[in-house]
Formats: structure tokens, C-alpha cells, sequence
């Protein structure tokens, strides 16, 4: 076989080629093995005092995380030295240069100022809730998607008997989550009086916004109708400088509203009119069970969002929290006290569609089969970053882990013809 001048020169370039590929993967091997994994605090730096859901983030690079109800976080970077900004609501943001990673980091933000202007007062949170409906109304229709973690654990007279963590792929807007489909599933329980198959409904269905409804007739917050069933007092400007600030207002139904009960705090940016962080509890809160011979009593319903801290004026959400707490009554029995809480937290998200089959809720749901209809996978849980946990669920999570109790979950296939048991 004869080569020809071209077809070598050819064959060269082909091979100089592959072999500059062969070096930029080794290369890129190289800088995925030397990724650091960052461990840290975020306090007050006044009180000492934790900061929970702070944001710890990679300016420019959407790399970030929040810290767990703890106040600790952890965050992997491509390489040291980085720039770390940290945030939180209420506190000024700051930056810190992060040259080493042996030590776990002690950050620290300073109290945010909050001034009352007086030309602000009155009619002003009226304003600024109007104007923040009306900024979800345009916006709506505009979706992210991405993942989200959720966490619920039951308590029953204090003592845990259920624990649930899924990660849901999630379609979602600046106003709720739109659609899931499950990616992992997990659930651990022991015998109780009681469970929840269906919580997490709460947090896939709430949201401060929905079109379908008719906003006319809505007793949500975010309405034409925050006068006439609101009363709103603004408590400040967090953070207020030349650029702006935040509007911490509170908020309650007025007394003739006796059907239906809300009160808590929304945080609105001046200037974009961005919704940054909403808390709600609903005292008389409706909430029923499958035993025709158990009740609720003095029921409370606490939700909360919080939306991704940055500069842009319409923002995804960065976490939920929904906690319900009551009694459980029974004929002949002193009362039960009951708390079920959940997190939920938004992460790798972006605008480029998916085309993954999400869902919407429905009151049809059950959690627990559509976690039984997937394989329990443990090196998924324990080898994900994501997967936030303060010490006192550790040892709930270990508790369960070491009776098996999430295994059990998974259902054995049936043995095949012949085979020896």
C-alpha cells in the first residue's frame, strides 16, 4: 500500500490534533480532581447568633449554596483561591477571599441598618404590594428549571417517626413551583398514631400568585384587594442606600375576615418590585384526618419563601419552608402534640427547557408511592452535597439508617422460576 504526500501530511495533522485532545482531557481530568470542597459558619456578628439560609455564593458564576438552619454550609469551587460573597436578608453583604480550605470558615455579617422615612409611611406598603402584584403579573409566564431537595420530618410528641427526602426535577416561576417529576426518593417511618402520605401538597401548590384564579375575589396578599382585606404596617428599609433597599412590611387580614385568618412579614425591593422573602401563618388553619376518630385541634399552617438574592429584577426561588403544628385528639385520650416540618431548597437552575414530563399537583398525590416506584439508591444520599442537615436531624437520619428502615422501602423482585431461595 502506497501513501501519497497529501494523504500523510493529512494523517499527521490528524494525529497532532488528537493527541492536543488527549492532553485538554487530561487537563480537564486534572481540574475536576482538584476541585476544593469549602465547610463554614455564617453568624451575626453582633450576637454570634447563626444565620440560617445565608447565601454563600461564587460572584458571577451561578456556583452558590445556603447555609442549613445551623448557619453551616458547604460549597465546592473549582480551585483556591476564590472570592466568596455572603448575604442574608437583613444583613449587610460581604465579601471574603478564601485561600485555603484545611480550616472550616468563620464568616460574620454585619446587622443591616433599617430606617423608617417619614415621607414613606401611610399609604406606602399599600404601594409597594400593588406594585409587587403587578411585577408577578408580567412576569409569570417566565419559567426556570432545575432541581429542588425536600426534607419533611414528623414529630409526635416530640419524638420523630417519619422522615421523607426526595429531589424533584422542578418547573418553577417567580410566584411557585409549577410542575415535579421525581429524580430519588427516600422514606423511613415507625408504627404511630398518624402520618402525612401527601404533605409535600402544601408546598407544590402554595405560591403568592396564580392567573387561573380570579384576582378580583382573591383574599391572598398579593391582589387588587391588599386594601380591602389587609392591614399593612412597614416596618423599614433594610439595608437603605443610594442604590435602594428592602421594605420589610407586616402584614395581618382585618377582624372582619373571620373566615380566613394570615398574618406575617414580605420583604419587597424598592426598585424592582421583586418579592425577596415572604413568611405566612395561618392560625385557623383547616386541616382534616383519614381516622373518623381523630381530630386537629388549634391547627397552625407557617409557610415561607425565599427568592435568590442578586441583582436581577425577576428571581427564582431559592427555598420553601412549610411547618404544620397541632394537637391530635382522640375520645378518651389527653391530647397529642403533632409538628411536621419541611424544606424544601432550589438548586442548578436555569431558563433552558427540559423537556421533562413535570407535573402539576394534585390532591391525588401520595408521596410514598411515587417513592416506592423508585430503587432506593443509599450511595445517592450519602454522597450528595446537596443534601443539607443540621446535627439534630443527623440523628434522626442515623436512627433510621441503622434499623434498615429505608431499605425496607424497596421492594424485593420476585425469584424466578427454579431459582434457589
Amino acid at each position: 500500500m502506497t501513501f501519497s504526500a497529501s494523504s500523510f501530511s493529512g494523517r499527521w495533522w490528524l494525529g497532532r490534533r488528537a493527541l492536543a485532545v488527549l492532553v485538554l482531557l487530561l487537563g480537564l481530568a486534572h481540574l475536576g480532581r482538584a476541585q476544593v470542597q469549602l465547610r463554614g459558619t455564617v453568624r451575626d456578628k453582633e450576637t454570634r447568633e447563626v444565620l440560617p439560609f445565608a447565601t454563600v455564593a461564587v460572584p458571577g458564576s451561578g456556583n452558590g449554596t445556603t447555609t442549613n438552619l445551623e448557619g453551616e454550609f458547604t460549597l465546592t469551587v473549582a480551585s483556591l483561591p476564590v472570592t466568596l460573597l455572603v448575604s442574608e436578608l437583613g444583613h449587610v453583604r460581604d465579601t471574603i477571599r478564601v485561600t485555603s480550605a484545611s480550616e472550616p470558615l468563620a464568616l460574620a455579617l454585619a446587622p443591616a441598618t433599617v430606617v423608617l422615612p417619614e415621607v414613606k409611611v401611610g399609604s406606602y406598603p399599600f404601594q409597594l404590594v400593588d406594585r409587587a402584584f403587578r411585577h408577578l403579573q408580567r412576569n409569570y409566564r417566565r419559567q426556570y428549571f432545575g432541581k429542588a431537595f425536600y426534607r419533611q420530618i414528623t414529630r409526635i410528641s416530640n419524638e420523630p417517626t417519619e422522615l421523607q427526602e426526595v429531589v424533584w426535577n422542578v418547573k418553577s416561576n417567580p410566584a411557585r413551583m409549577e410542575g415535579t417529576t421525581l429524580a430519588q426518593g427516600r422514606y423511613a417511618g415507625r408504627p404511630a398514631i398518624t402520618n402525612f402520605s401527601n404533605f409535600s401538597l402544601y408546598t407544590r401548590s402554595f405560591g403568592l400568585y396564580d392567573p387561573r384564579q380570579d384576582s378580583t375575589k382573591s383574599l391572598a396578599l398579593l391582589s387588587p384587594n391588599v386594601e380591602k382585606n389587609y392591614l399593612l404596617e412597614l416596618v423599614g428599609i433594610v439595608g437603605q442606600d443610594s442604590t435602594g433597599g428592602v421594605a420589610e412590611i407586616k402584614f395581618e387580614t382585618r377582624p372582619e375576615l373571620t373566615k380566613y385568618r394570615a398574618e406575617g412579614t414580605v420583604w419587597i425591593d424598592i426598585n424592582t418590585y421583586q418579592v425577596v422573602r415572604y413568611r405566612m401563618s395561618t392560625p385557623n388553619f383547616t386541616a382534616t384526618t383519614n381516622n373518623p376518630s381523630q381530630q386537629y385541634r388549634n391547627p397552625r399552617l407557617n409557610i415561607e419563601m425565599d427568592f435568590q438574592d442578586g441583582e436581577a429584577a425577576v428571581a427564582p426561588l431559592e427555598l420553601m419552608k412549610v411547618d404544620l403544628t397541632a394537637e391530635l385528639t382522640q375520645p378518651g385520650k389527653p391530647a397529642t402534640p403533632i409538628s411536621v416540618s419541611s424544606f424544601t431548597f432550589f438548586y442548578d437552575q436555569g431558563t433552558t427547557p427540559t423537556g421533562l414530563p413535570y407535573a402539576r399537583v394534585s390532591v391525588d398525590d401520595r408521596d410514598l408511592d411515587a417513592i416506592r416506584a423508585k430503587p432506593y439508591d443509599p450511595e445517592f444520599w450519602a454522597n450528595n452535597p446537596v443534601v443539607k442537615r443540621t446535627p439534630a436531624e443527623d440523628e434522626v437520619i442515623a436512627a433510621f439508617e441503622k434499623k434498615g428502615a429505608f431499605g425496607t422501602m424497596v421492594k424485593k423482585p420476585a425469584p424466578k422460576p427454579g431459582a434457589r431461595r
